[in-house]
């Protein structure tokens, strides 16, 4: 284990260093206490474009395109955002520019300048994924499991609609960032080429203005859940395969049985269910299990596979029945070994690296957890027995109040989905945006239309340049930046082909 100095700054902010002089660079990542919990229920996306904007808007002193220069001029990198429970920003620049890597982020965290077409550009984005959110079979399966254990509208699983995404304004941005974004709300690490008290200084120096405020954070949202058995269903008729997930609300990471539980999922999941469903009978693409347990809120227990539409039913009832065995009758002492050994021997990959280890014990701090958890989880894990096993999975599943999704065609089940009880179907069309009527055109319009267009024809080389077309290709130079990597090539992208545009000009 590398030794990591622990430090609190004036202002509150707590930092994390750690010495790594193995090659000439330095991260650093500020873990921030904030989320899209925090953002208002009638305007869902707020916290992701806050997050998105604070990097490619940049600041006052340097708008997001000149930052994106002066990254690229000295091979850094720097990465904003917000997610469900908190937010982050980081850097990675070579030991050299560590100064300049440092003012960047602190202006950043700081000083964001949130220019309107910026927040208008991620406003379009989040659209067009909201225009997208179907298409996917997986994601429309993990997104509508997720409101079927937390409930559609709780911070856990609410999701973006273009109604809370035009309901955000520049003003809103502001705001949100002033409540959150305080020295003693960020927990700061840093490791690399460094020396400790070296890179403390750098890092009082550069936030040394900045004051730590009191913050009045909501309350954390409550996980009310009910436990009741549900078949529900979407149907997606252009797919020949179904997404199945059955499962309830998981746990927390600080439970005590929470080894225990670890291992039953390797057992019931990777060992059971694998085995049974795909290596023995072929009838999954994929199958998995998950016992989901949060830092500070109930996780997700799931059990999950793809499969061909003709095998839904069959797959469903196989699925149900590894729940219930592992609640009925002790593992084998083969099953135990193994996923002990399976657990315990990828353990090492914990360690393999500075930012793996930093990273973990940010994440701990964050959440109150002592930081020496995870050894504190290998050792429960040893101690794992089959009664233990057996223990935890009577107490935590309940496999008679399994609440299962189903994606797919229901033209192309084996069996009706109602032989295992009644149906709720669900609903995942995309409410519709809001629009605007455009004013009918006049003669005038039109005419005034016809001679911008024929004017485009002329400055372009005539129209005998535009008979000759007989195919259009887009060319790009890109640049693709990476930490110290800088990869340049060319794209060609064909639009269009075999076509005439003077006839679509005399058209109009």
């Amino acid at each position: 284990m590398p030794k990591v100095e622990r430090v609190t700054l004036k202002n509150g902010m707590k930092l994390f260093l750690v010495e790594d002089h193995q090659y000439p660079t330095i991260d650093l990542k500020a873990l921030i206490g904030v989320g899209s919990i925090y953002e208002p229920a009638d305007k869902v996306g707020l916290a992701s474009i806050t997050g998105t904007v604070m990097r490619t808007g940049g600041t006052p002193t340097r708008p997001g395109d000149q930052l994106d220069e002066e990254l690229e001029n000295i091979a850094a990198t720097v990465e904003t955002g917000i997610g469900r429970n908190s937010g982050y920003a980081n850097v990675s620049v070579l030991k050299e520019d560590i100064d300049k890597g440092l003012e960047i982020l602190a202006d950043i965290l700081m000083n964001p300048a949130f220019p309107q077409d910026k927040i208008d550009l991620a406003k379009l984005q989040q659209r067009t994924s909201i225009a997208r959110r179907n298409d996917e079979i997986m994601e429309i399966a993990n997104r509508e499991f997720n409101c079927l254990i937390y409930g559609k509208t709780h911070p856990y699983a609410r999701y973006p609609e273009y109604v809370t995404i035009d309901a955000i304004s520049r003003a809103d941005l502001v705001a949100f960032h002033k409540k959150y974004f305080h020295p003693n709300n960020i927990i700061l690490a840093a490791w690399g080429d460094f020396k400790a008290k070296n890179i403390k200084k750098k890092i009082e120096r550069v936030f040394a203005k900045w004051p730590k405020a009191k913050i009045d954070f909501p309350p954390k949202p409550k996980v009310d859940y009910q436990y009741n058995y549900s078949i529900n269903f979407i149907q997606k008729s252009d797919v020949n395969q179904s997404h199945i997930l059955m499962g309830h609300i998981g746990g927390r990471k600080d439970d005590p049985d929470y080894p225990a539980l670890i291992i039953m999922n390797q057992i019931l999941s990777y060992d059971r269910m694998f085995k049974l469903i795909r290596t023995h009978r072929g009838l999954t693409y994929a199958t998995w299990g998950y016992f989901g347990a949060e830092y500070d809120h109930p996780g997700v227990f799931s059990c999950g596979a793809q499969t061909k539409s003709q095998t839904t039913v069959y797959t469903i009832r196989l699925m149900l029945r590894e729940v219930k065995r592992i609640t009925e009758e002790e593992v084998t002492d083969e099953e135990l070994v193994r996923a002990k050994d399976t657990y315990l021997n990828s353990f090492v990959f914990n360690f393999d690296s500075k930012s793996k280890i930093v990273s973990r014990m940010m994440t701990y701090a964050y959440y109150g957890y002592p930081l020496n958890f995870i050894d504190r989880i290998k050792k429960g894990i040893e101690k794992v027995t089959k009664a233990d096993i057996l223990r935890v999975a009577k107490k935590h599943l309940h496999p008679d109040k399994l609440q299962i999704l189903v994606v797919g065609n229901k033209e192309d089940f084996d069996e009706p989905l109602s032989v295992l009880g009644p149906v709720n179907e669900l609903d995942i069309t995309i409410p519709e945006p809001k629009t605007e009527t455009a004013p009918e055109a006049s003669p005038e319009s039109l005419r005034r239309g016809r001679e911008l267009l024929m004017q485009t024809v002329e400055v372009s080389g005539g129209l005998k340049t535009f008979k000759a077309i007989q195919n259009v290709v887009v060319k790009t130079n890109n640049t693709l930046l990476l930490p110290r990597v800088k990869c340049s090539f060319l794209v060609l992208r064909p639009l269009f082909s075999q076509i005439n545009p003077a006839g679509f000009f005399f058209a109009l």
